[in-house]
């Protein structure tokens, strides 16, 4: 028997998936993190990692990782050399090295047209149509990635400066972050100093569910970022037929804010990136296995 393997690897873990040359999975397995732009040795180890593990797991002798083709999905694939220089390390038959929206967007739409939108921490888009794939957004917290979680605990933070220093007007819920903080501004600034994506993030379900009460703040914070969102997607043109997908911890929150054009556009995913992975790599290289 004949195998293919998918990985969907970032910031957090690295997640391998066995399957046979039609596609069907049979194991899976995980290892550390995997983002090829932040550490492209550690990335290299992990990927091998899971993908020892995962041969293990379905009972198959290791050694045959020289004779399986891989599709990896991986953050950071898309900057410089990252993805050319992985593919010349790793020890696969044949590495095909793609971003880790690719391999979501083959998950969620399969390999037609259609448009995924990444809405968590950072977000991003993709779309494809005849074959041909166009990325939109995904440059990252300093410069990019409106109305992600991030952005939204960012900006939350700004406004509640503002408004302590009665530039822009207060509400329940900066009165609310200014309580978190010890009703000390310095605070704030101590924390976005050193301050991550992900802890920004943190403020997230807070703007959203105030917004949800009429609180005037969050829903300004929310309205800039949905308006970022809903012109990325335009952008696609999306016809009818067309689907979209939201993925991502923020998903299930916008949808119910997007206009009633692109709410209809909505399809469930019909797989998880990983199993996007697959799919792709039974598409690419299973009619080449015997």
């Amino acid at each position: 028997m004949t195998f293919l393997l998918g990985i969907d690897g970032g910031g957090t873990s690295c997640r391998a998936a066995l399957a046979t040359a039609d596609g069907t999975i049979i194991a899976r397995a995980r290892s550390g993190s995997a983002n090829i732009h932040t550490d492209l040795a550690g990335a290299r180890e992990n990927i091998v990692e899971a993908a020892r593990l995962v041969f293990a797991e379905a009972g198959v002798d290791a050694s045959r990782i020289s004779e399986t083709p891989i599709v990896l999905g991986l953050a950071g694939a898309n900057v410089g050399t990252n993805a050319a220089q992985l593919a010349a390390m790793l020890p696969f038959d044949t590495s095909l090295v793609e971003t880790d929206a690719m391999i979501a967007l083959e998950g969620a739409v399969g390999s037609g047209d259609g448009a995924i939108a990444i809405l968590g921490t950072g977000t991003a888009y993709l779309g494809r149509r005849d074959g041909e794939a166009r990325p939109i957004g995904g440059w990252g917290f300093l410069v990019s990635d409106q109305g992600s979680g991030a952005q939204i605990g960012r900006e939350l933070l700004e406004r509640t400066l503002l408004a302590f220093d009665e530039v822009g007007p207060a509400s329940p819920l900066t009165h609310e972050i200014l309580t978190v903080f010890e009703k000390d501004p310095s605070n704030i600034v101590a924390f976005a100093a050193t301050a991550k994506p992900g802890d920004f993030a943190g403020f997230a379900p807070k703007v959203f569910d105030h917004a949800a009460q009429g609180d005037i703040v969050a829903d300004a914070i929310l309205a800039h970022g949905q308006a970022v969102i809903e012109a990325s997607l335009l952008r696609f043109d999306l016809r009818p037929d067309e689907p979209l997908a939201l993925l991502g911890g923020l998903a299930s929150l916008y949808e119910t804010r997007l206009s009633t054009p692109l709410r209809a556009l909505v399809r469930p995913s019909i797989q998880d990136a990983l199993g996007g992975a697959v799919s792709m790599a039974a598409r690419l290289f299973g009619a080449q296995r015997p």
